[in-house]
């Protein structure tokens, strides 16, 4: 009797992947529906002003759709590494932003900054990992 594992490796390996990119749309969008929803609480905790985190917030959302849409489809695993580079830029802006204190983050706001980019490098990663599997 002669057995294949190829199919089960395949559907293995992209049901993963499809986790990775999902959990990052479910995060984008939550913390995109937060950032509109709560931009002013957000803006005296964290520092910058209200109409930055409804921007921030907008993208987010955008963010998430795509990336959710990506990981329901069949897409090309170029537009898996296309969302994987896109987190990697948002990961540098996000140490950038931290490092500078740029639009007005005060110590919490900075230590946010970090903890976020920590989170979508660890997605990043992940998703690197599962594309390369396929």
């Amino acid at each position: 009797m002669t057995t294949t594992t190829a199919p089960l490796a395949t559907a293995t390996s992209t049901t993963t992947g499809r986790f990775w990119f999902a959990a990052d749309s479910v995060v984008s969008g939550v913390n995109g529906l937060a950032y509109l929803a709560l931009a002013g609480p957000i803006a005296d905790l964290l520092g910058a002003d209200a109409a930055t985190y409804r921007w921030l917030g907008l993208f987010m959302l955008g963010y998430a759709t795509v990336v959710g849409l990506y990981a329901r489809s069949s897409m090309s695993a170029r537009a898996g590494w296309a969302i994987v580079l896109g987190n990697a830029v948002w990961v540098i802006a996000s140490l950038e932003v931290a490092a500078t204190g740029m639009f007005g983050l005060d110590g919490p706001g900075r230590a946010w900054a970090v903890a976020q980019a920590l989170v979508v490098a660890d997605l990043a990663l992940m998703q690197a990992r599962a594309l390369r599997a396929r």
